[in-house]
């Protein structure tokens, strides 16, 4: 059973999850509140929560700020249920957590109830019209790198997004650990990305290791 806060200011959408949810007898409680500062105050009691959130109707500014929401509190899971969303906000939202899964409220009654079943158990779920519309937007991914990244760089984000640590990159390169400490900053700092797991999806948006073998 999963306690679920809805923030959704169309009184007709509210009152229609509620519905929904009331159907899988899935919920512990159902809340409601209006604003991301009542939102915070709620997590700050309760993180453990599933969250349908429609973005365009919300107080939050940006992609950022909703992700440092997510980043804040870990145990939340979050269902995006809006209209529809841009290329780039899908894209920075999809790569950069987990947490979130998005359902189109354009979507028929099959996938919407499918995605608040995913919800709460803990599943991500992307709609199919979020998932082609990512496919289609991907870039040719390798032309691109190849006027970021060296040679070298592209061989060792390739080792970095298949799980190779830096002590295993340097020993199968023959080349120290700290050149490779190097190389891992300078890619990081090309492709404008915090961690590894921004690296590996970059990687495979990139082609340079197969997507169907890591669950985006």
């Amino acid at each position: 059973m999963k306690d679920v806060v809805i923030i959704d200011r169309q009184d007709i959408t509210r009152i229609g999850i509620e519905a929904l949810l009331a159907e899988t007898r899935r919920t512990a409680s159902v809340q409601h509140v209006e604003t991301k500062a009542e939102l915070i105050k709620r997590l700050v009691v309760n993180s453990q929560v599933a969250i349908i959130l429609d973005y365009t109707l919300s107080d939050f500014a940006s992609v950022d700020e909703l992700l440092n929401v997510g980043y804040r509190f870990p145990d939340t899971r979050w269902l995006l249920f809006s209209e529809e969303l841009t290329n780039e906000f899908l894209r920075r939202l999809v790569f950069s957590s987990e947490a979130f899964s998005v359902v189109l409220k354009s979507c028929d009654l099959d996938e919407i109830n499918l995605g608040l079943l995913h919800l709460l158990k803990e599943d991500r779920f992307i709609c199919a019209r979020v998932t082609n519309q990512l496919l289609q937007t991907q870039k040719p991914a390798s032309d691109t790198l190849d006027h970021i990244l060296t040679a070298t760089e592209k061989e060792i984000l390739k080792e970095i997004a298949l799980g190779h640590t830096t002590k295993e990159i340097a020993a199968h390169r023959n080349i120290s650990f700290h050149t490779i400490i190097t190389h891992r900053k300078n890619i990081f700092r090309k492709l404008e990305v915090n961690n590894i797991h921004e690296a590996t999806k970059y990687a495979m948006r990139a082609g340079l290791v197969d997507m169907a073998d890591y669950y985006i």
